[in-house]
C-alpha cells in the first residue's frame, strides 16, 4: 500500500529540480513559491494541489483559462490542455502567504504533470512540514499549535481528534505565554538590580516572585500531571490482559479484536513476549498488550517475558485480569492499588466450570473467550472503568512528549529559584535560572526555538501540509 504521507515527490523529467530535502525548509523556509499535492497519494474522484508563495497567483494564471481570480472564490477553467479544475485564490493562505489551491482530477498522471508544468515554471517542490513552517514564521501558528495540525491529521478516534483541536486552538499555550511574560518582567527587574549593584537597592519584589512561583508551579504541575492521561489519548489507552499460564489472555485478545491476531495454544507459556493491537471503542482508542501467563519459572526466555508483563501492568490504565473459570479462585500476585481492574472469568462454556468466590474489590465479568460469549457485555465494562478518567469539555491535557520534557525542565529551574530565594542567593544567579526557565517555557509555543528543534517537528509532516 503506498505511504499516504509521501516525503518525495518524483517529478518525470530527469531535468527538473528534485523534490526538496528535509531540512531545507528549515533553513530558507520562506524563499520562492512552493507547491505539492495535499490530498493522499492513490487515484481518487479529486487531488489538491497547493501552490504558496509571493508569485502563486502570477504563475498559476499563466496557465490557466482565465485572466483573473476572484479572492477566495471558486473558478471552474482549464490548466493549459492538461485538464479542467476548480481553482481558489487566498490573497493571504494557510501559510500566510498568497496562496492558490487547484482541485484537479485524481489522475496521477494529471498530478505529476501539473507539478511538472509548475516546477518548469520556477516554482520549487515543498519540503514535509513547509506550509505549516510558514504559517508558524507569519505567526499564524504558533510552535504548539503547528504540531497539533499533524496530531489533528493522524486522529482516528474522536478523542484524539478532541486533543489536537484543543491544543490547535490555543489549549495551554496561552496560559504559559502569559506567565512566561510575567517571569520575563521580573527577570529583566533582576537584571536591572545588577547595574545598580553598589546601591544595594531591590527592584523586584521578592515576595511577588514567590507567589508567582507558586501560581506557575501550580499550573506546571497540572499540565505535567496530565500528560500520562494526554498521551494515553493519544496513542491509545494501555489496557494489560494479565494472568496464569494457560488462563486464555490470547484467546480473549483475539476475541475483542475478532481477529487471530495472538497465537493460542493448549500448552501453558506460549505467549513469551508482549503482543500489542489497538481497537476503538465508544470513541476511545484502546492499546491492548497481552502479556506471559504470570508465575514462577526458571526458563530464562519466560522470565524476560515475565519482567515485560509486569511492565505492562506498570504502564496499564486499565487491568484485564483473566482466569480459568474452571479452577479456583486465586487472587492476582500484583500490585493493583493504583489500577483499574476488570475479572475476566474466562472459559464459562466448559463443563466443570466452577463458580469461583471472587472479591468485591473489582467488577466481574464472565465471557467465553472461545465461542465470544460475554465480549459485548466485557466491551462496556471497559468503557465504564475508564469514563472517570476522560477529560470533560474544555479540560485542557498535555499530550505531547516534547512540551512535557520541557515543562519538567521549567519546574526544575523554578526549584533553583525557589530555594535560592529561602538561601538569599544574588540576583545574578536567580536570573541565570529565570532565564533558564523562560526559554524551556517559550520553546513549547515557539517563542525560542533553534533550526534543529524545528527540523525535527516539520520533517514529521505530510508532504502538502
Amino acid at each position: 500500500m503506498s505511504d499516504p504521507c509521501p516525503t518525495h515527490v518524483r517529478l518525470n523529467s530527469d531535468s527538473s529540480p528534485t523534490a526538496v530535502g528535509e531540512n531545507t525548509c528549515m533553513t530558507r523556509p520562506s524563499d520562492g513559491t512552493i507547491a505539492a499535492v495535499s490530498t493522499p497519494v492513490g487515484v481518487g474522484g479529486i487531488a489538491v494541489v497547493r501552490i504558496s508563495g509571493p508569485d502563486a497567483l502570477q504563475v498559476v494564471l499563466r496557465h490557466l483559462s482565465v485572466s483573473a481570480l476572484q479572492p477566495r472564490h471558486a473558478t471552474y477553467c482549464r490548466f493549459d490542455e492538461l485538464d479542467d479544475l476548480v481553482a481558489v485564490y487566498f490573497p493571504t493562505g494557510y501559510s500566510g502567504e498568497p496562496t492558490v489551491e487547484l482541485s484537479c482530477h485524481g489522475s496521477q498522471y494529471v498530478q505529476q504533470t501539473l507539478l511538472q508544468v509548475l516546477v518548469d515554471d520556477g516554482v520549487r517542490l515543498a519540503a514535509p512540514g513547509e506550509f505549516t513552517l510558514r504559517a508558524f514564521r507569519h505567526g499564524r501558528l504558533n510552535l504548539s499549535q503547528a504540531e497539533a495540525v499533524a496530531d489533528l491529521i493522524d486522529a482516528v478516534t474522536p478523542a484524539q481528534h478532541r486533543l489536537a483541536v484543543s491544543q490547535l486552538r490555543g489549549g495551554y499555550a496561552e496560559q504559559l505565554r502569559t506567565l512566561r511574560q510575567r517571569l520575563l518582567d521580573l527577570t529583566s527587574l533582576l537584571e536591572l538590580e545588577l547595574d545598580f549593584s553598589q546601591e544595594d537597592v531591590e527592584f523586584a519584589d521578592r515576595q511577588e516572585l514567590c507567589d508567582l512561583l507558586k501560581t506557575l508551579n501550580s499550573q506546571l504541575a497540572t499540565l505535567i500531571g496530565s500528560f500520562r492521561m494526554g498521551n494515553a489519548l493519544k496513542r491509545g489507552l494501555p489496557v494489560a490482559i494479565v494472568g496464569l499460564p494457560n488462563a486464555g489472555k490470547s484467546s480473549l485478545l483475539n476475541a475483542l479484536l475478532d481477529d487471530d491476531r495472538a497465537i493460542v495454544s493448549d500448552i501453558p507459556g506460549t505467549t513469551r513476549d508482549t503482543v500489542e493491537e489497538l481497537m476503538t471503542l465508544g470513541g476511545v482508542s484502546f492499546r491492548f498488550i497481552d502479556t506471559a501467563g504470570l508465575h514462577h519459572t526458571s526458563d530464562a526466555v519466560e522470565s524476560l517475558g515475565i519482567e515485560r508483563s509486569l511492565r505492562a501492568v506498570t504502564d496499564a490504565r486499565l487491568v484485564l485480569y483473566v482466569h480459568d473459570a474452571t479452577t479456583a479462585w486465586r487472587p492476582p500476585e500484583l500490585e493493583l492499588a493504583d489500577k483499574r481492574v476488570i475479572v475476566v472469568m474466562n472459559k464459562v462454556d466448559l463443563e466443570g466450570c466452577r463458580s469461583p468466590v471472587v472479591g468485591g474489590r473489582w467488577p466481574v465479568v464472565k465471557v467465553s473467550a472461545k465461542r465470544g460469549d460475554g465480549i459485548d457485555a466485557l466491551k462496556q465494562a471497559m468503557l465504564e472503568a475508564v469514563q472517570e478518567d476522560m477529560p470533560a469539555d474544555g479540560d485542557v491535557l498535555l499530550s505531547n512528549a516534547r512540551h512535557y520534557e520541557a515543562l519538567q525542565r521549567v519546574q526544575q529551574a523554578l526549584a533553583h529559584v525557589a530555594k535560592g530565594l529561602v538561601d538569599g542567593t544574588p540576583a545574578d544567579l536567580l536570573a541565570v535560572d529565570l532565564r533558564d526557565a523562560l526559554y524551556h517555557l517559550g520553546a513549547v509555543t515557539g517563542e525560542v526555538s533553534s533550526g534543529e528543534v524545528l527540523g525535527n517537528i516539520f520533517s514529521r509532516f505530510c508532504v502538502g501540509k
